[in-house]
């Protein structure tokens, strides 16, 4: 295998109880992963749903088996690059040629470049359904769970228009694709409709969940999402506990671990290592073992309860409670890997890999090339470097501007546009910023401005959907956007940046009122 800064050349579930009947999602579950006779006459009016999702995975397995070359297509997170190391794990095993080709999103160079490909198939994941009227040729399969393009949704009236463009996005069958299934996800679900054996990628759909954040409604997967999770579980790829949240827990000493976690703030310890230090030394905590610090995974049994039994004590309501203790998932095959083992590490050595330009790196790393985890690892050192950085220079200028309905910090140059959604999203839950609104974050990028939005799912519960916030502001002022109801992003022409807050700020009043 070649690998390049952009591109790179290469050549059953087990069936659990039967639950109450739920909504479609969970039936889905058993659809996909079980009995598919016994759930379809349980499910009644549910199975024209599933029915059409199974129908068009095993179309588009056919056209996979069936081409001889493919163009695989796909984002540059955590969630893209595990969907390529799905894909190319995938078409290895099938014997195909292939050729994968990252991407930051969809433009007009894409779009003639997949319209133009020389191969039998294109697989375009984890993007390419905003934009799904722009492309002309047969032969693309698309695995997507970002709101699909309505041009396209609303021309399609038969059968056969389907079978030219081959897409799986969740959204058309009734499901969310913010927290319920992620590109990677319906990645898997397609790799497993073409061979049952490629059980063993699910943990790298887990993975891609994770990197986009899907287990942060529920603190905890859910969904399809779920369904493939116990997958991963089922096959010994993946270890589920409950504990404190936090980011770090592998590497951070103990009191730069509660220091530095922001989701949820926690009154009194968050932002405070004196505080942090004195619950430590109150519980009878060592902090340093031999000399060394200890870091959250080092904790005893009994430690561990004491520690999580203080904070949530200190943790106000019972929505914090929930964000700040929940499900982690350790990727077995990697537990004795610190970079890779909690399967939020891992997705943030692939969002490291990607965000600075090195999605290669990461998809060696999906492949199983532990030695790109020394490429990785200064990638990811970069990236937390940055991402500190970033959050010192919003708080550090007061750049964070509120308005009636929105708030937003305008980065120009100072933050790379491949990262500035990361640190709206830290923002908006640091308390440094308002929750109750949305947020959005300005930077500049070689083709305009780029936008991203971050919103808390309380909004959307009230009827806020960023997507297409972003998607019709840009449009008016000749840019393009999508996304997610709770995250999306834009980009837009350079010295329209008023003109579009006013648009997004009357289309968010206009929804949450």
């Amino acid at each position: 295998m070649l690998s390049g800064a952009a591109e790179t050349i290469g050549g059953a579930g087990i069936l659990p109880p039967l639950p109450p009947k739920q909504r479609m999602a969970d039936n889905i579950y058993f659809l996909l992963f079980g009995n598919a006779h016994r759930v379809r006459n349980y499910m009644g009016t549910d199975s024209v749903f599933c029915s059409r999702l199974i129908r068009d995975l095993e179309r588009a397995a056919d056209a996979v088996r069936s081409a001889e070359s493919v163009l695989v297509v796909t984002h540059i997170d955590a969630d893209g690059i595990a969907s390529g190391g799905i894909a190319a794990a995938t078409l290895d095993r099938l014997g195909k040629e292939y050729r994968i080709s990252f991407e930051k999103k969809i433009t007009n160079d894409a779009v003639a470049t997949i319209n133009g490909s020389s191969e039998d198939l294109v697989w375009i994941c984890d993007l390419g359904s905003a934009y799904l009227s722009e492309f002309k040729r047969s032969g693309i399969v698309v695995t997507d769970h970002h709101i699909p393009d309505p041009k396209w949704l609303n021309r399609q009236s038969s059968i056969s228009d389907f079978v030219l463009l081959h897409h799986l996005n969740p959204h058309t069958y009734g499901v969310s694709g913010s927290y319920e299934v992620c590109g990677a996800g319906m990645m898997y679900l397609l790799s497993k409709t073409i061979d049952a054996k490629n059980v063993d990628l699910a943990y790298l759909a887990v993975v891609g969940a994770i990197g986009d954040i899907q287990d942060g409604r529920e603190s905890k997967l859910v969904g399809y999402n779920r369904a493939i999770l116990d997958e991963a579980v089922a096959a010994g790829d993946v270890a589920i506990e409950e504990d404190i949240r936090y980011f770090g827990r592998d590497y951070r000493p103990l009191v730069q671990f509660l220091q530095y976690g922001n989701d949820p703030p926690i009154p009194g310890i968050s932002d405070n290592s004196q505080a942090c230090g004195a619950l430590f030394s109150d519980l009878g905590i060592p902090l340093k073992d031999n000399g060394d610090p200890r870091v959250w995974r080092d904790l005893t049994e009994s430690e561990k309860k004491a520690a999580v039994e203080r904070l949530l004590s200190l943790v106000g309501d019972e929505e914090s409670k929930k964000r700040l203790f929940g499900e982690i998932y350790t990727i077995s095959k990697y537990k004795t890997c610190a970079g890779l083992r909690d399967a939020k590490e891992f997705a943030t050595v692939l969002n490291s890999c990607g965000r600075y330009d090195d999605a290669a790196t990461g998809l060696r790393i999906c492949l199983g090339d532990m030695t790109a985890l020394e490429d990785a690892e200064r990638n990811r050192l970069d990236h937390r470097k940055n991402i500190s950085a970033a959050i010192s220079y919003i708080k550090e200028n007061r750049l964070l501007r509120e308005r009636r309905f929105v708030q937003y910090f305008d980065a120009g140059t100072e933050i790379r546009e491949t990262v500035v959604g990361i640190v709206a999203g830290i923002l908006l839950n640091s308390g440094e910023a308002r929750k109750e609104l949305p947020i959005l974050a300005f930077a500049e990028a070689d083709d305009g401005i780029k936008v991203s939005a971050r919103a808390n799912r309380a909004l959307t519960d009230r009827g806020l959907d960023l997507s297409a916030v972003m998607k019709t502001a840009s449009e008016m002022v000749g840019g393009y956007g999508g996304g997610h109801k709770v995250a999306a992003g834009a980009t837009i022409p350079s010295g329209k940046e008023d003109e579009f807050l006013n648009i997004v700020e009357d289309l968010v009043s206009s929804q949450i009122i």
